[in-house]
């Protein structure tokens, strides 16, 4: 193993929340009088942090979001994720090897805490991730793509960031893994490879990560 550290990005490679999160989120903008499409939020706010959707409406807009925006959306997010949250194919199985070859692994999203949790939880990626091995852009200043989640996700696992490997599938966490100074891996499962150029390595399916973390 080349890495000592793996670090991977969540909605969108450990758990398959992308296509409900940006379903909910392009209606409830569209709903405050936003319109925005699938494929706009998509393109737009996939792996954002929720500081950078608020930035970019009020760019576009010059109008604030409401004062509880975060709270009603991620409520009807998460009662989404009760019904239909599963995990993405095979994403058990890289975690099962990692830890069969005792290589360490952590989770670094945009997404906070609770929402991670929740994820880990209705999937049953819990049993992988205790608290120690969480970390969120609430834990940093700045989220994607900005490098300070992955440098500081790399600290707190005492790993130098030169020996990470990070696993995204986002432009953004990309760019934020690049400018942290660490390879970084695209998941082209949802993200034209084009839009993931920067990255070392691309792949389509876990079953291939498996085989490039050999």
């Amino acid at each position: 193993m080349r890495y000592d550290l793996i670090i991977f990005d969540n909605d969108g490679v450990l758990v398959d929340s992308e296509p409900i999160s940006n379903r909910h989120l392009a209606a409830y903008l569209t709903e405050l009088g936003h319109p925005t499409s699938y494929e706009d939020s998509i393109r737009d706010y996939m792996g954002s942090a929720m500081h950078r959707i608020h930035d970019l409406v009020l760019e576009r807009t010059g109008r604030r979001l409401p004062d509880d925006f975060d709270d009603v959306f991620h409520a009807r997010v998460f009662a989404a994720f009760e019904r239909e949250l599963k995990p993405v194919p095979g994403a058990g199985g890289v975690l099962e090897k990692l830890t069969a070859d005792g290589v360490p692994f952590c989770v670094a999203s945009s997404g906070s805490h609770e929402r991670i949790r929740v994820g880990h939880r209705t999937t049953g990626l819990d049993r992988w991730f205790d608290e120690r091995r969480v970390f969120s852009s609430q834990d940093v200043g700045r989220g994607k793509p900005a490098p300070d989640l992955f440098l500081y996700a790399a600290e707190r696992m005492g790993v130098a960031p030169e020996r990470c490997l990070v696993v995204e599938d986002s432009p953004l966490g990309v760019q934020a893994a690049v400018a942290a100074g660490m390879d970084v891996y695209g998941f082209t499962a949802m993200t034209p490879a084009a839009k993931l150029a920067q990255a070392n390595q691309l792949f389509s399916t876990m079953g291939e990560l498996a085989d490039l973390l050999v």
